[in-house]
């Protein structure tokens, strides 16, 4: 057929979990056509779009594929399998195993590992071998679980190990996530496989999208890729350029310093809420409290008013760039203690900070600096609270850890042993996969993590892969012991970052800067004896 002169273009369809999909002609990724045509929630957009994170991996023809740098016309005339694709008996095997090892909290990444680890399962990988899933674990970023959980879950499905969840009180388990995520959050299978009820994926079919334009303001539109489009997205880069300390240490006779920088509290899922006009806007806060990232979010407020404004539901949405830039950071600072374990702490102004080191450390004294850069926050997991009380057990002062918990972490030969009382566990899955959770994310923070931002106060790192997040092959073991309590229930995510961080720091000799150097990794992990 021909129309004024030009044939009609031929129609084109990809396989999608077994249902045949058109793709319409325009520009979009893999991920925007199994999203928004598809109407498939599993495969998540978490560095929108880097191919960085691996929330967004499915199977094309069988092999595992990053959605979201793979253009949609690519895969025209073949089979696209999501995590609800795969066989009902390999999608129960892996949500079972998930749930029985704690190896997933928020859920938002692990329906992408899970494709990918049966992908490569079926390709003849032994997942019980724990370097085998690593390697396989490098294309994807999980902040919650410290990677740990997950190997386990891919063992047991690796041997076909059985898991009965009948018998587990799911309502305690959730109780016990709640207190340590800081919001309410589900446990089960149903959240394995991406069905936590992320803003993203609960929005409704005609929802308008809305993202942030260059002028500060939002970009609306009917799709996500449309939305981004219109407002002149800028890809994120990766800068070459090192990182910087950007306060000098305070004057003094100390027995320990230390200087810390600029990161990235690196919740996968960006933030993200939708409202109907007149309504109450759903997120961003859902399933988990993205480590306290999002307390303060201004994308609730953002999609009220539009929808308001429009007549109809509205979905606002950072994207990766949006959150590292506009996101809040932990504060940098730079201090001393002295040998009596009194000190001094110069700190970026922050919000809070005065009276949070006020409560921590009453004889300390407090400077705070105006500093340009990002956004900062003391709402961050364990934000000034991990560096402050790091520093002050060096000279030997024990600060009774806020939230009741109480934690001790030695570095031993290979991995670090962590002791735990968080009261009446509610459920030692649960608390264990946040008390591994709690360490890698210390373990991250004095090894690895880092954010460049410059003299100006511009952050250009703006890749979820430059954020220095510590993978699962530069992950140690934790080998975790639940102290029997009849206590009260507590949260254990600052005693534990406190205790692991002092424990890391330690075995390195207490350099004066985190991230610490490889030189100074080097030594932890060739520690041999306990390092308390």
């Amino acid at each position: 057929m021909v129309v004024e002169g030009h044939p009609t273009p031929p129609r084109r369809t990809a396989t999608v979990d077994g249902r045949i999909v058109e793709i319409p002609d325009e520009p979009m990724s893999l991920l925007d056509l199994v999203r928004d045509v598809a109407g498939v929630r599993s495969a998540k957009d978490g560095c929108s779009p880097q191919g960085q994170c691996g929330c967004c991996t499915v199977l094309v023809d069988g092999a595992a594929r990053v959605a979201c740098v793979t253009p949609a016309r690519r895969v025209a005339g073949r089979d696209v399998t999501t995590f609800e694709g795969l066989a009902a008996d390999r999608r129960a095997a892996w949500c079972d195993a998930l749930v029985a090892t704690g190896g997933t909290q928020c859920g938002f990444c692990t329906p992408g590992i899970a494709v990918r680890l049966e992908a490569a399962a079926a390709g003849g990988a032994d997942l019980a071998d724990r370097a085998t899933v690593d390697r396989q674990l490098l294309a994807h970023l999980c902040r919650c679980t410290g990677w740990q959980t997950i190997r386990e879950a891919a063992e047991r499905v690796a041997v076909g190990q059985p898991v009965d969840l009948g018998g587990r009180d799911l309502g305690a388990a959730a109780r016990r996530a709640a207190l340590e995520g800081g919001a309410a959050q589900s446990v089960g299978p149903d959240v394995a496989a991406g069905g936590g009820g992320f803003p993203a994926d609960t929005a409704p079919d005609d929802a308008l999208v809305a993202v942030p334009s260059a002028d500060g303001g939002w970009v609306v539109a009917e799709t996500v890729a449309a939305a981004r489009l219109a407002s002149g997205k800028v890809q994120g880069r990766r800068t070459t350029q090192g990182h910087r300390w950007p306060l000098e240490l305070p004057e003094g006779s100390f027995v320990a310093t230390l200087q810390t920088t600029w990161t990235e509290p690196a919740a996968l899922e960006t933030d993200a809420a939708w409202c109907r006009p007149g309504a109450t806007p759903v997120g961003p806060i859902v399933n988990g409290g993205a480590f306290g990232a999002k307390v303060d979010s201004p994308v609730a407020d953002a999609a009220r008013r539009l929808a308001d404004e429009h007549g109809r539901a509205v979905l606002a949405i950072w994207s990766r760039e949006d959150a590292v830039t506009q996101g809040p950071k932990r504060p940098p600072l730079a201090a001393g203690v002295r040998a009596d374990g009194s000190g001094i702490v110069r700190l970026v102004r922050t919000a809070g900070a005065r009276d949070l080191v006020a409560d921590l450390l009453p004889d300390w004294d407090i400077d705070e600096v105006d500093v340009a850069g990002p956004p900062t926050s003391v709402e961050l997991r364990g934000a000034i609270a991990v560096e402050l009380l790091a520093l002050a057990s060096a000279a030997g002062r024990r600060v009774d850890q806020p939230g009741g918990a109480r934690a001790t972490a030695m570095v031993l030969d290979g991995g670090l042993r962590i002791e735990v009382d968080a009261g009446d566990p509610l459920d030692e899955t649960v608390l264990r996969s946040y008390v591994i959770g709690a360490a890698h994310a210390a373990w991250s923070l004095v090894t690895s993590e880092a954010l460049t931002v410059d003299e100006h106060g511009d952050v250009l790192d703006l890749t979820v892969r430059s954020f220095g997040l510590s993978r699962a092959v530069d992950t140690p073991e934790f080998d975790v012991v639940l102290v029997p309590s009849d206590r009260p229930s507590v949260s254990s995510q600052l005693a534990v970052m406190v205790a692991v961080a002092e424990a890391v720091w330690s075995a390195a000799g207490r350099p004066g800067r985190w991230p610490i150097s490889q030189d100074e990794l080097g030594r932890v992990s060739a520690r041999r004896e306990p390092s308390l």
